[in-house]
């Protein structure tokens, strides 16, 4: 019982900040106009604050928004910036208007970072680092970064999470996630796609950006899936000086990307070089890793001369399971060949396409979207008007698309758009090409095949291993009158003509997988006889598999013509 009160008294004043902070949320959106988001037509404070209004009523609802944003702080301004990286949520013209967020916010004094350091690590200061300089290298809405000279001479990179940041920003998803039951209701058709699924989206990549020790994982990744790649250089982290709130990682110097083609850095870089390099890291992580920087704009990469690219700042990332490349690279080579079928079935794969879904009238906006990209120098598409043709198209039919997958485009659009800044004839297709032959080759290969095989092996060997219990299950039932089957049946003859077919060619089929395999072991064991030291029994087992692989193709296409 003695308990109970403070209790109370937290929970009193939660509930007071909450109201007092919506009120001001509220307070923002109506003096920048923004009151076609909510219904206020029973808030007594409205008037006055419509009164304010003066100066922005000639400005568009985006940029209303956008300012609002800012003025409302640190919560708001990372909600709009990664708001702007999902076009499937929001219409372009909001897209284009959110990515001009800035952080408004004034840095925090020196000494209170000091002190949340030193709470962190549980030193003071000058036991920590040989010299610590007071004035931030950078200052963003979330984090203020330090550089500090470790006692051993290192210098390193100081990212600390300023003070109360995570209690505001838990505050304000809280007041957003009521406003988003209240917009579900009123745009529900409208230019926003579900409220709801943006702040559920944006809580969980807050939080994310929030917890330190998650980006500090992400920096190690790239580091061990760059390690052969002398080009890029990923900072290393000081995990005995890293907590959720503290990050201390390399410093390592560079100019910002987008800088290097200034008449004074110009005799420095090789901006070409630079270009190509940084798009196919980016499609390095995309297609054959799987693990992706989400968010690569400008200031999170630097150059060091003439062509070596620093990856910073890698909170937002993107991941891609293997079966995903698989089918995007099968989606690319149909889209190529403007294969509408292979491109639908491959949407369907990734469980893009609805059950309910207007298969024609999608099948002609992709046939119209072909038309505008194929048959074109690749230098003259751009991959970013692309991905929105793309975006819109999948709006249209309601089609939901995951979070992976959109970052992976955007991603792929900035890359482009740094690209064609510093080289007017950038190429983004013409390096993807080259990645998405090396999955068709991965894929195909007799590694990938006796694996695959391995596995149907495995699959159906379990089939075999349960059938007799699930028959013994089913024949239970059925004596138990737990079971009850009605059959209307015509054609009887033809429907076990089928079924007695359909199980030689999974026969066939199993023979042929377990030719594989064996052969495939024989080859990698060179068991003789031997020419050129390759295995003459497994060249045979192959061809054999090859054989029996036509007869059943064929047999295949000869009963669906007969049907």
């Amino acid at each position: 019982m003695p308990d109970f009160y403070p209790q109370v008294g937290l929970s009193f004043r939660n509930n007071r900040e909450k109201v007092k902070r919506r009120r001001q949320i509220i307070s923002v959106f109506m003096k920048f106009g923004v009151d076609y988001l909510f219904d206020v037509s029973r808030i007594n404070f409205i008037r006055k604050i419509r009164s304010r209004r003066k100066g922005y009523e000639k400005l568009s609802n985006p940029e209303k928004l956008r300012m609002a944003f800012e003025e409302l702080g640190p919560t708001f301004i990372k909600f709009g910036q990664i708001l702007s990286t999902r076009p499937d949520f929001i219409p372009p013209a909001y897209i284009r208007e959110l990515e001009k967020l800035q952080d408004k916010v004034l840095p925090v004094e020196s000494y209170q970072m000091q002190q949340c350091i030193e709470k962190e690590l549980n030193k003071p200061i000058n036991e920590l680092f040989k010299e610590f300089d007071e004035q931030p290298v950078a200052s963003a809405s979330l984090s203020q970064v330090y550089k500090a000279v470790l006692h051993n001479g290192e210098i390193v990179a100081l990212k600390i999470q300023k003070p109360g940041i995570r209690n505001t920003i838990e505050l304000d998803l809280a007041i957003l996630e009521n406003f988003a039951d209240v917009l579900e209701k009123r745009f529900h058709e409208g230019p926003f796609q579900s409220p709801k699924a943006v702040v559920g989206e944006i809580k969980r990549a807050l939080r994310k950006e929030l917890d330190f020790v998650n980006e500090a994982h992400n920096f190690d990744k790239f580091r061990n899936n760059f390690k052969e790649v002398d080009y890029i250089k990923v900072p290393k982290v000081y995990w005995d000086l890293t907590t959720e709130k503290l990050l201390t990682m390399e410093f390592i110097e560079g100019v910002k990307i987008t800088e290097i083609t200034q008449d004074k850095y110009r005799h420095l870089f090789d901006p070409k070089k630079v270009a190509n390099r940084a798009a196919e890291a980016l499609l390095k992580q995309i297609m054959l890793d799987g693990f992706f920087h989400a968010d690569p704009h400008p200031a999170n990469l630097f150059i060091q001369p003439p062509a070596t690219i620093v990856m910073l700042d890698v909170g937002m990332t993107g991941h891609l399971d293997e079966k995903t490349i698989i089918i995007i690279a099968k989606i690319l080579r149909a889209a190529s060949k403007k294969d509408y079928s292979r491109i639908i079935r491959g949407m369907k794969e990734l469980g893009l396409v609805p059950q309910k879904i207007d298969k024609a009238l999608l099948r002609q906006d992709l046939d119209e979207l072909l038309e505008l990209y194929t048959d074109r120098p690749f230098k003259t598409i751009s991959l970013a008007k692309m991905n929105q043709h793309i975006l819109e198209i999948m709006m249209r039919h309601r089609i939901a698309i995951p979070s992976n997958m959109v970052m992976m485009l955007r991603a792929m659009s900035i890359a482009e758009s740094i690209g064609k800044q510093l080289e007017p004839d950038f190429d983004m297709f013409t390096l993807v090409n080259p990645f998405v032959r090396k999955i068709y080759i991965k894929l195909y290969s007799p590694k990938n095949w006796k694996d695959r095989s391995i596995n149907v092996m495995d699959e159906s060997l379990e089939l075999i291993e349960y059938l007799p219990h699930n028959l013994s299950d089913l024949l239970r039932k059925l004596k138990e009158g737990q079971f009850e089957v009605k059959l209307e049946h015509h054609k009887l003859e033809d429907i076990t003509r089928e079924i007695k077919g359909s199980s030689n060619r999974i026969s066939a089929s199993l023979i042929i997988a377990a030719l594989i395999v064996g052969s495939s072991l024989i080859l990698q064991q060179r068991i003789g006889p031997l020419i050129s030291n390759i295995s003459i029994l497994g060249i045979i087992g192959y061809i054999l598999a090859g054989i029996m692989g036509l007869g059943l193709i064929f047999a295949i296409l000869r009963s669906n013509r007969k049907k």
